[in-house]
């Protein structure tokens, strides 16, 4: 396969799918756009490992694409751009045990709490912020964060085990 045809190939089958999912995770159609834009590019760069990979292109893909959301969404022009995004599909890919689990556990957990407690525990543990980090993304106060994640905590504890809430 030449460099052109897995191109053609990568678009072809991938685009679809690596769109809808930068788009679940960032919650706008024209930034997941982009953001795969910039997959297929590093793909087109890294042609001749891709060619002669082993493993799952597809994996390579969406893991690409998880890594470039993450960096968009820590940069501080989305910190300003978008108050309150929410990260709402931190698992690269569709495969492994820990897909399976979240999807199965955690997301239907998540889907619990309203979006500010979400956000709030996105922030401070998916993308590993602090809490004054969080509050000025939020643009609340850091005394409104840690309320909202010891709550949200608290909740989620009662949800998995009612007796610890």
């Amino acid at each position: 396969m030449s460099r052109s045809d897995l191109l053609s190939t990568l678009m072809r089958e991938h685009r679809d799918g690596l769109v809808s999912y930068a788009e679940k995770m960032l919650g706008d159609h024209g930034l997941a756009e982009d953001i795969v834009q910039e997959t297929i590019i590093r793909a087109w760069r890294n042609s001749d490992r891709l060619l002669g990979m082993d493993g799952s292109v597809r994996g390579w893909l969406f893991t690409v694409t998880r890594h470039l959301v993450i960096d968009w969404v820590r940069k501080p022009h989305a910190r300003r751009e978008v108050v309150g995004v929410t990260y709402n599909d931190p698992v690269s890919g569709t495969e492994g045990t820990d897909a399976v689990h979240d999807a199965l556990v955690v997301r239907p957990l998540l889907r619990r709490l309203s979006p500010e407690h979400r956000a709030v525990l996105v922030h401070i543990y998916l993308c590993d912020r602090s809490i004054q980090e969080t509050a000025g993304i939020l643009g609340v106060p850091a005394g409104t964060v840690k309320s909202r994640q010891h709550n949200a905590l608290r909740k989620l504890r009662g949800a998995v085990r009612p007796e610890a809430a």
